[in-house]
């Protein structure tokens, strides 16, 4: 099976208990759940991670770059200013991009990705499902 890293960046692992109006009643583990059951339903062998540190995200990047893994990236607020995480982005074969929420329809700072010029694919607003739905794409790849 293709391995696929789920990373999902700063506030993710609040999932469940973080403006649920927003972002929904699911916790990060039943997302992690979910996606690992998907991801094998699509003859992927999905890893997902959370953190709330820049430094280790970018680190999972280089892991992924240098194992030419595909990744589904939620980086989160780090999608307004993260420069380091673009760059690692930019090193990595496969990326797509998941914001649960849409982020051109909340405040003016979220609308913009400094990552998303480097990425594959853009799903956003679709909340936990656009997470299978870039799965999908990447089982098709």
């Amino acid at each position: 099976m293709r391995s696929v890293l789920v990373l999902n960046g700063v506030n993710l692992g609040r999932l469940g208990r973080r403006q649920p109006e927003i972002y929904g009643s699911t916790t990060h583990q039943q997302l992690a759940e979910h996606l690992v059951v998907t991801g094998r339903g699509l003859g992927l062998d999905v890893e997902v991670r959370q953190t709330d540190s820049e430094a280790e995200l970018v680190g999972w990047l280089h892991e992924a770059a240098d194992a030419q893994q595909a990744v589904v990236l939620n980086p989160a607020a780090w999608s307004h200013y993260s420069i380091a995480i673009a760059d690692a982005v930019v090193q990595v074969p496969v990326v797509v991009e998941v914001h649960i929420s849409n982020i051109h329809t909340r405040e003016e700072f979220r609308s913009h990705s400094v990552v998303s010029p480097y990425v594959q694919g853009v799903i956003a607003g679709l909340g936990l499902g656009g997470y299978d739905l870039a799965l999908a794409h990447i089982a098709g790849l």
